[in-house]
């Protein structure tokens, strides 16, 4: 988000620039609105391509992954939020566009008549993503409260399932935003109102042809089976167990070259598909919050392990510039074993492995894991521990502890406890020590070399391996609902995306890197479950090259019909700390130093089947992500559907500022039926400089599928249960209207042109889908 106000800028501004040196700065929130939608600016969608038709409702969205594939129909994605309908960037700062209307309640932030699922909410304010002073939220739902407490309670899951973590996370856990990832769905008519100004929001919503299989949410079901999932994100399949028959491959690449890991015949489906770089080192940056104890004091805490593990391995984070920090380990009761952390080596990061024996473990589904003190120069500290359990024949890692004061929801979830605290550290930056000639040779092949996917001969995926699986600046920690990054001992890159096909199906790696692949492994596991008649193709679509100053970086501009779940962004800045600003506009610091981070000003934005405004509107790129205040002083984080695994400054070949992040949108995917084009700007007016990339996960009709067009569905009335409030005085002015489609093209090709799709009057109103 960007202040382009004069009257109140000053503390913003020095609070902005600051945000970069090592405090923090903002991003914010997003609003689309349309008829039905009260007091708000239209950004409608065209109508669904084939029979009306919803994806799965409530809490089935999180239940059944598998359905994924299955094209929406006439459903349709809005957003409301607090963008500056101007044009502007008083997105929040002031709150001029934070409130649809006023009511006796408070201030209304989200509105509908008709069917409808409210699928996520985000916010944040000053200070530093703390909502205390929003007050109360209240939902209602079919002329019924269904929920009504304090906002800073409910994201931090005080208010009890099924707003809990993951589904619900505080400034903590999402560095500087607050999230509530709960689906609500409602029959008749959605409110939500705050008991004063929010300033930075979101609201995403669902809007349903009909109310067919649509059940009012129920806030007494406390889906703790979607809970469980959703805490195993990045450790296990989503789906549920994995099904199907592997195949497995090793082998060496040449640059230039490819392999072939995988051909299969249809009809199927790919559950899973991992890969192992064993010359790929992690990347050596890593910044992390942690906590210690001291004499007579420990931890403890619960781990899941596979049931079938035949041994189980842990690992534990620590800075080791406190030497000799010991401690007891015990498992289940049982001692296994020492943390030793030997010298002091300040400013590097420790890793220390216990090998649990098997008879400890063995058909336990989780296992207590204590630390006790024995002794140490200062104290014993813990940042983070992993567990791998040993299941035929591979270690595959099945939780992960980020501990410290960051992860409050992560902690509660583990039943994490320490005794005698005597240290709790918000934000450490330490370094793993490898060859800087290994690390630029790993960034190399996870820039250069791709995974391509040809699904009845037609290719649709085709992505650098390091954002495919999650991570575009190297090997970072990476843990999302459907795909995986471990950089630890015998690590996988894993995606579980369901990717079903009709009559084949090949699976390459590409190696268009200058570093030969050696010893690589790749696995996939397909099982029966070919695509239904309603179901897609699974897409990832990448791009890389320099932001066009005026133009949205698109993530996606296709024609046809789809829908799109997410993105990984990789964005590197060329902005120079010491130079001037880039140009006169209004910037979000107004000092005449630059800040290099200043590309994260720009917003989402989503227009849908052609449509000239768009459906989703943002206020500022860690907004997007979930977070806020430019990732709270650069902090990264992993939440199931968005996150930030990588920061680079200055080193480790980032010339300035660059930052990886993850947005996942599987309750609130956008469906399209005739084209999408979603994108984000770089900077507050689409004026910084930088080199982006990003691969845009979605599902796509096969080419050539003609969908039938319906009528768009009548306009919703006002329930009677549900009064209309209050209307603002007047509407603010529309958005500018945005700029050309920018695709600029692979380095060393033009960029081709891509045919609008067109319908056909003469086949009952067909769509052409381009190929």
């Amino acid at each position: 988000m960007k202040d382009r106000s004069t009257t109140s800028q000053g503390r913003r501004c020095t609070l902005r620039l600051a945000a970069y040196l090592g405090v923090f700065s903002l991003v914010a929130a997003a609003a689309v609105a349309d008829a039905g939608f009260s007091g708000a600016r239209a950004h409608a969608q065209a109508p669904a391509p084939s029979e009306p038709t919803k994806g799965p409702v409530g809490w089935e969205a999180y239940r059944d992954i598998g359905a994924m594939p299955q094209l929406r129909g006439g459903e349709q994605s809005r957003q409301f939020s607090s963008y500056d309908r101007t044009g502007g960037n008083d997105d929040g700062f002031n709150g001029t566009y934070s409130c649809l209307s006023e009511t006796e309640r408070g201030c209304v932030i989200a509105e509908h008549t008709g069917p409808g699922e409210i699928s996520s909410i985000w916010s944040t304010r000053e200070p530093l993503g703390d909502v205390s002073a929003t007050g109360n939220i209240v939902v209602e739902l079919d002329g019924r409260v269904v929920l009504d407490a304090p906002l800073v309670d409910v994201v931090s899951g005080r208010v009890g399932g099924p707003f809990e973590w993951p589904l619900v996370g505080n400034a903590e856990d999402a560095v500087g935003g607050v999230v509530i990832k709960v689906p609500m769905p409602y029959r008749e008519s959605m409110r939500v109102t705050v008991t004063n100004n929010p300033h930075f929001y979101h609201v995403n919503n669902r809007v349903f042809p009909n109310a067919d299989g649509v059940s009012t949410f129920d806030p007494n079901d406390p889906a703790t089976d979607v809970l469980e999932k959703m805490r195993n994100f990045g450790v296990a399949d989503p789906k549920g167990p994995t099904t199907g028959t592997p195949v497995r491959r090793e082998f060496d690449v040449a640059p230039g070259g490819s392999a072939a890991v995988a051909e299969l015949t249809g009809p199927a489906r790919i559950n899973r598909l991992r890969l192992r770089l064993p010359q790929v080192v992690p990347a050596p940056q890593v910044v992390d919050d942690g906590r210690a104890y001291g004499a007579g004091g420990g931890s403890s805490f619960r781990m899941r392990v596979d049931p079938n593990n035949q041994g189980v391995r842990l690992v534990r984070r620590f800075d080791p510039q406190v030497a000799d920090q010991v401690a007891g380990v015990s498992v289940n009761g049982v001692p296994v074993g020492e943390w030793r952390s030997g010298p002091a080596r300040p400013g590097e990061w420790g890793v220390q492995v216990i090998d649990v024996p098997p008879e400890v473990t063995a058909g336990q589904s989780s296992i207590e894991v204590a630390n006790r003190f024995t002794s140490s120069s200062l104290d014993v500290n813990e940042f983070r521990y992993d567990v791998h359990s040993f299941v035929g024949g591979d270690w595959e890692r099945t939780d992960v502890l980020d501990l410290g004061p960051s992860h409050p929801g992560e902690e509660s979830a583990h039943g994490y406890a320490i005794d005698n605290p005597v240290f709790e550290r918000w934000q450490l930056s330490g370094r793993y020590p490898h060859d800087p000639a290994q690390v630029a040779a790993s960034d190399e092949v996870l820039a250069g070399a791709r995974v391509r996917i040809t699904f009845d001969g037609q290719t649709t995926v085709d992505a650098p391996i390091g954002e495919f699986f999650g991570s575009g600046l190297g090997e970072h920690d990476v843990r999302t609902m459907m795909s995986s990054i471990d950089p630890g001992l015998d690590g996988w890159y894993t995606a579980w995306w369901p990717m079903p096909f009709d009559r084949s199906a090949e699976v390459e790696i590409v190696n268009g890197s200058g570093q030969p692949i050696t010893g690589a492994t790749a696995e996939v596991v397909a099982g029966p479950g070919g695509p239904g008649p309603d179901d897609g193709l699974f897409h990832a679509t990448h791009k890389r090259g320099a932001t066009v100053p005026g133009q949205d970086w698109n993530f996606l501009d296709t024609g046809g019909a789809g829908t799109f779940y997410g993105v990984t962004h990789t964005m590197r800045g060329h902005i120079p700390l010491n130079a001037a600003r880039s140009s006169a506009l209004p910037h979000s610091v107004r000092a005449q130093q630059a800040n290099p981070r200043n590309y994260l000003e720009g917003d989402e934005r989503f227009y849908v089947d052609g449509a000239a405004e768009p459906a989703w509107h943002g206020t500022g790129t860690e907004d997007f992500y979930e977070s806020g205040w430019y990732f709270r002083f650069g902090t990264t984080f992993s939440m199931p559907q968005a996150g930030n695994p990588a920061h680079e400054v200055n080193q480790d070949g980032c010339r300035y500022d660059c930052t990886g992040a993850y947005r996942l949108m599987l309750g609130e995917a956008v469906p399209f039926r005739t084209g999408l084009r979603a994108g984000i700007e770089h900077g507050p007016a689409n004026d910084e400089p930088g080199e982006y990339s990003s691969t845009a996960y979605w599902y796509g009709a096969p080419a050539g599928r003609g969908l039938p067009l319906p009528a768009p569905p009548p306009g919703p009335e006002v329930p009677p249960s549900l009064p209309p409030a209050q209307q603002p005085p007047a509407e603010p002015p529309s958005a500018p209207v945005p700029t050309a489609p920018q695709v600029p093209p692979e380095p060393g090709q033009d960029a081709p042109e891509r045919p609008a799709p067109t319908t056909r009057p003469e086949d009952g109103g067909l769509l052409d889908l381009p190929s």
